[in-house]
């Protein structure tokens, strides 16, 4: 019986499921998303994600756990200086899984699982966003204070043409 047994076992025994998680892991660290089916991308986010707040902090034993679990030295490097400074404000929920319907071959139901942070599509970059704010802000703050200081002088110069119009209207 499996009673309380959440893991999915994926049809395979614990020592090739642990290559699998790490290798995926790693594929996913380095080109930030990957195709698989969703069973697969469902234990992938667990097994994921804790290694991803892991590298939040970059000191030695976090580095040596992450590589007990990655076994790269190349992906370890990719989580702590690009991923890690990226993902530092969030507090969890650091993938995101997209089901793109079914693989040709055998029907089987696939998705694609990627870093919250490194979608440009739904996540456009925000320090961008903030570079035109303000640009726009102090090119738009003078004009509107010029225009404020045109104004009053266009009126006086008008008011006595329009009095004087009018009396000359008045006189005839």
């Amino acid at each position: 019986m499996r009673h309380g047994k959440k893991i999915n076992h994926l049809g395979r025994t614990a020592p090739h499921r642990k290559a699998l998680l790490s290798n995926m892991a790693c594929s996913l660290i380095e080109h930030k998303r990957i195709n698989t089916t969703v069973a697969k991308a469902k234990a992938l986010r667990v097994y994921v994600e804790p290694i991803l707040t892991k590298a939040k902090e970059d000191t030695t034993h976090n580095r040596r756990i992450v590589f007990s679990y990655l076994q790269s030295k190349e992906a370890v490097t990719e989580l702590f200086r690009t991923v890690a400074p990226k993902i530092a404000e969030r507090n969890g929920g650091y993938t995101r899984i997209i089901k793109t319907g079914f693989r040709a071959g055998d029907a089987a139901d696939t998705a694609l699982i990627e870093l919250v942070d490194f979608n440009d599509i739904y996540n456009p970059n925000e320090a961008e966003k903030k570079t035109t704010r303000r640009s726009r802000r102090s090119t738009a703050a003078p004009k509107k204070e010029a225009a404020v200081v045109e104004a009053p002088e266009a009126k006086v110069e008008e008011t006595p043409a329009a009095d004087t119009a009018t009396e000359e209207k008045a006189g005839e």
